[in-house]
């Protein structure tokens, strides 16, 4: 793993995952696939890994996270997903040669072509999304209830009320901020 970048947020579903590699839209925006390389250390870590990446390659993961991004939250407001983001996610789902493979395990991992590019791992990643947002999988999408951050994430409690798409970062800086709100209001309570 290259030092000098931010962590990788990490969940269990690929393509809401792979939004979470821009985080805080809607304060300070941390990108943490900035280079070519950055984005192999992040399907590497997915179990995608990839020979090499151009910049060419990363303006197409990219340009798909955006768009993951966009269809993903419209679905989470339960609004009409945006055309241009539904074209994008289509094309690299049917760009890549990936394939599910069932280990010994009795998990799937995917198969890469034997020339292992990005544009194999991007579709792996559309496909991910589009079971996602088509509501394929049992969980429901939803927003982070942080104002900087919104992010769309596949909510899978039982309850289906998570807030947070990381309790870890969102969740803990909004209930430390509700906190120290408190302790401003009431200051004889802190002793």
């Amino acid at each position: 793993m290259r030092t000098g970048f931010p962590d990788f947020r990490l969940g269990n579903v690929l393509a809401t995952s792979f939004t979470g590699t821009l985080s805080e839209r809607h304060g300070d925006a941390v990108e943490r696939i900035p280079t070519p390389h950055r984005l192999v250390d992040w399907l590497a870590v997915n179990g995608l890994a990839v020979d090499s990446c151009t910049t060419a390659q990363l303006d197409l993961a990219r340009e798909l996270r955006e768009s993951i991004h966009a269809a993903a939250t419209a679905a989470a407001i339960q609004d009409a997903l945006p055309a241009s983001a539904v074209q994008v996610i289509n094309d690299r789902s049917a760009q890549g040669r990936a394939a599910a493979i069932l280990t010994p395990e009795g998990e799937r991992r995917w198969r890469l072509s034997s020339a292992s590019c990005v544009e194999d791992a991007l579709s792996v990643i559309a496909t991910d999304a589009i079971s996602v947002i088509a509501g394929e999988r049992d969980g429901k999408l939803a927003l982070c209830a942080s104002p900087t951050c919104q992010a769309a994430f596949f909510d899978t409690s039982q309850s289906r009320t998570r807030k947070w798409c990381d309790m870890n970062t969102c969740g803990n800086r909004q209930k430390k901020a509700r906190f120290n709100a408190n302790q401003r209001k009431n200051p004889s309570s802190a002793e």
